[in-house]
């Protein structure tokens, strides 16, 4: 009898939240709200919902889950860059210049130079008889994307091989001339560790590779991307993909989502990694694929699942507060004007013995044009409800 009752009132439900998702479609699109959508069951990839899934719009930073993916899949998680030191050292003294060749290592901060420091000094270096200097020769000279020219400048920092603390001061401002600012922290360092810098024009021999410091692993440097939405550190490590050029660091991510899930560049049609660019295009559907494919790949797919956002779970304030949906959606966002996009993996609520719940889903949202945040999340709670 409970089974009857229980499968009437299914019937009942399922048209009255596809109303629900048709409704909130159509108030979209009354406000001149492009939309692709979808939600697809994780294990079977079957469409259980969705409104134009295939329409490529701008996606923001949910482009990053592309990036991100695609890079961690080709290179591995112990994947590291390296950033280079050399000079010509004789009995402790750095003859002429020290020269710092970049790797692309997105995250060089003050605290790591600290150890960089330490380690010179393990090495012998205790001073330098001429300046510090760099080696930028690892990139183009191309400093920012294509498509970045009606992005806040605030969000858009030089992409440089050698790059200090996201080449942003104490006060997370942007610095106007980034490698001088590399060469003073460099400095600073290196003279509080107990090196001096005497920056006088002396001469050196052949310089030799003192030390190779390298970054911290792909691991690691993925959540630090996706969970705080960090443009800098993909476009980094995009142009360290493509041998220090963006077009080449795209082009390298259209083929590897070409040759293992057949997904053309109609599919991944990017000018970044980071989604900064309104000349990105990807569909509902086009985000589901590469989510359901991190999840089923057992080689780096923990890796890229960790890397997302967790409602309700992380240390740091998360604009989505709803305390119903607590550590039941990981997910990456994105936002530029005029866009907002989600999409991850949600999972629906834990049910009864005869309806157990707990089902596993992968969803993404993408809405162009006078959106708001609230607008994707309303629909995002529905499905996770």
């Amino acid at each position: 009898m409970f089974r009857t009752v229980l499968a009437f009132l299914l019937l009942i439900w399922v048209p009255c939240r596809a109303d629900e998702f048709q409704d909130w479609v159509r108030r979209m699109e009354s406000r001149s709200i492009k939309v692709s959508a979808g939600i697809w069951d994780l294990e079977t990839g079957k469409l259980l919902e969705s409104h134009q899934p295939d329409l490529p719009l701008v996606p923001a930073s949910t482009t990053k889950v592309i990036s991100t993916y695609a890079i961690l899949k080709s290179l591995k998680p112990e994947f590291q860059l390296s950033t280079e030191v050399w000079g010509d050292l004789r009995g402790g003294t750095v003859a002429g210049d020290l020269v710092f060749k970049g790797g692309g290592d997105p995250f060089l901060t003050s605290e790591r130079i600290w150890l960089l420091a330490e380690e010179l000094r393990a090495r012998g270096v205790l001073q330098v008889s001429g300046r510090i200097r760099l080696d930028q020769s690892a990139f183009d000279g191309q400093r920012f994307a294509g498509g970045w020219e009606n992005t806040s400048s605030d969000t858009t920092p030089a992409i440089l091989p050698l790059s200090v603390n996201f080449n942003r001061d104490r006060n997370k401002k942007l610095v106007a001339d980034p490698e001088r600012f590399a060469v003073e922290t460099l400095e600073t360092i290196l003279r509080e560790a107990g090196i001096a810098i005497k920056g006088e024009p002396a001469a050196g021999g052949t310089p030799r590779l003192l030390l190779s410091f390298p970054s911290p692993p792909l691991r690691d440097l993925v959540p630090e991307i996706n969970k705080w939405s960090n443009n800098f550190m993909i476009e980094m490590l995009v142009k360290q993909f493509g041998g220090g050029t963006w077009p080449q660091g795209i082009h390298r991510i259209q083929e590897f989502y070409g040759s293992v899930l057949g997904l053309g560049p109609d599919k991944i049609d990017l000018t970044d990694g980071s989604g900064l660019s309104k000349a990105n295009r990807l569909s509902a559907r086009t985000l589901a694929i590469v989510l359901r494919a991190a999840h089923n790949d057992f080689e780096v797919g923990p890796e890229m699942e960790s890397s997302l956002k967790v409602i309700g779970g992380e240390p740091f304030t998360l604009a989505i507060k709803d305390p119903n949906l607590k550590r039941r959606i990981r997910c990456k966002t994105g936002h530029v004007a005029g866009v907002t996009s989600v999409c991850g993996y949600l999972q629906t609520p834990m049910g009864t013995t005869e309806e157990p719940g707990g089902r596993r889903r992968v969803f993404a949202i993408l809405l162009n044009g006078p959106c708001e945040l609230n607008d994707a999340w309303e629909q995002v709670s529905r499905w996770a409800n």
